[in-house]
């Protein structure tokens, strides 16, 4: 699995040879597993403090665009600019009452890493092929 996009060996290798239709259902599984990821780790605490965040960020969200991916780009983008706010200042908080206070970097890591295990559990329910 590609740690960066969490697309799978095959679908990496394959991608140019793929459909657009084959692509959107991948692209589908990532972003639902991300925003499970999200919420998972983080709550929106406060709407309107991360769609400021996501302004001061130059973010343009799509409207139908899901919460929980606009507060990961939110994060991203903080981290991308070498800023390691508190992620309260964005509205958020950890579902994990026990991490806080958390700094952008450490809510990126933890839904990173939720990220990468639910994949991998998709990838053992859908591909996993059972020794007989």
């Amino acid at each position: 699995m590609c740690r960066g996009c969490k697309r799978f060996a095959h679908e990496v290798v394959g991608w140019n040879g793929f459909e657009d239709s084959q692509r959107a259902l991948v692209w589908q599984r990532l972003g639902l597993l991300l925003r499970e990821s999200v919420g998972a780790c983080i709550a929106i605490d406060d709407e309107a403090s991360l769609h400021a965040a996501a302004a001061s960020c130059d973010l343009t969200p799509a409207a139908d665009a899901a919460i929980e991916l606009v507060a990961f780009d939110v994060l991203r983008q903080h981290l991308a600019r070498d800023e390691n706010p508190l992620i309260a200042e964005l509205g958020l908080a950890p579902v994990d009452e026990r991490a806080a206070p958390c700094r952008a970097a450490e809510a990126t890591q933890r839904i990173d890493g939720e990220f990468h295990k639910r994949s991998l559990a998709h990838y053992e329910r859908s591909y996993r092929v059972l020794a007989r």
